[in-house]
């Protein structure tokens, strides 16, 4: 074959190749998550038009917060996500794995404790479907695992918050995992404010506004009745994980009130503040424990902005004092 045939040829299938390549992306993830994952940079940063990087990491409108912070890159003040391995599709047992490599290279082995785990794992679909907090193991190499199974194919975040013992300060590090096989996705289209799962009913008060702490109120009942009987995970009555809709952006969610005593029960509010970055839709999971069982409430809120708060500009009654100082809650 003639060099300009040979080179019409390879150009051809480069064409395909790249035509099928971006035909499978639009399969297995939104359009919109897809444009939002993809136009950050390897550190988490977004780029603009123009190639210059924003720091908002998001196309929302509000406060724009350095991405790093909400959970958003591989890489963090020199600690770095690691040597991730997953199955490669749904129902195939194995592990999960990772490890955080620490400003030397080396894989972390001191940890502080944090709600009573050296490390916590969100895992959630694109979509926002599928959530899991768990707590993997880490071996004496720094190889954190837990045994895993996909329910469902899709893109995954993956997202590790942790405290290193060297520095004492938190770090929220992620980075996606594919699961292959066909791939329907089920975005939430509106707000949910409640939900029931496992028998138990759950709501929540409060609106989210874009910059500012706002209080959330989520109330457990079941069969009518308030639930009293909630129990001590994890140091708290309730653990609440919040995602900005779309980039899955990580939201530090603080408790209010003392940390519970051993045997102590509590309900059927569950107090919690969070600070939204932007304007925009935030997908909430509640966990929380009864008899030994965790169970997970899925909720949805939009944040607004500030200036749209009919009450804008006054607030005497705003201010509250937290017994614990407001820790870091998951």
């Amino acid at each position: 074959m003639k060099a300009p045939a040979r080179l019409g040829l390879y150009g051809l299938i480069l064409v395909t190749v790249f035509a099928v390549a971006g035909f499978t992306a639009n399969a297995v993830v939104p359009d919109a998550t897809v444009q939002t994952w993809t136009d950050q940079s390897p550190d988490g940063h977004h780029q603009n038009e123009d190639g210059d990087e924003d720091m908002t990491g998001t196309t929302h409108h509000g406060h724009h917060p350095d991405p790093a912070a909400l959970g958003l890159g591989l890489a963090q003040d020199g600690y770095r996500l690691t040597d991730v391995s997953a199955p490669a599709s749904p129902g195939v047992h194995g592990e999960l794995t990772f490890a955080v490599t620490g400003p030397d290279g080396r894989p972390v082995t001191d940890f502080a404790l944090e709600h009573e785990k050296e490390l916590h794992l969100i895992v959630v679909r694109a979509d926002g479907q599928h959530f899991a907090h768990v707590h993997p193991e880490r071996d004496e190499t720094g190889t954190w695992s837990i045994p895993w199974e996909w329910e469902a194919a899709g893109s995954y975040r993956i997202i590790a918050d942790f405290l290193p013992a060297e520095t004492g300060e938190g770090l929220t590090l992620s980075t996606t995992v594919h699961a292959g096989g066909d791939y329907t996705p089920t975005p939430a289209e509106q707000p949910i404010t409640a939900a029931t799962t496992d028998g138990f009913d759950v709501a929540v008060e409060g609106d989210l506004v874009a910059g500012e702490a706002s209080p959330l109120t989520m109330t457990v009942s079941r069969d009518g009745e308030p639930v009293t009987t909630l129990e001590p995970y994890l140091g708290a009555f309730g653990h609440l994980v919040a995602l900005r809709d779309g980039d899955l952006a990580y939201l530090h969610v603080h408790p209010h009130g003392a940390a519970p005593q051993p045997g102590e029960t509590s309900g059927p509010e569950i107090a919690f503040e969070a600070t939204a970055p932007t304007e925009g839709r935030y997908l909430l999971y509640l966990d929380f424990q009864v008899d030994g069982q965790v169970h997970t409430a899925p909720l949805v809120l939009d944040a607004g902005d500030a200036g749209d708060r009919p009450d804008h500009g006054t607030h005497e009654d705003d201010t509250h004092e937290d017994e614990d100082g407001m820790d870091h809650d998951h």
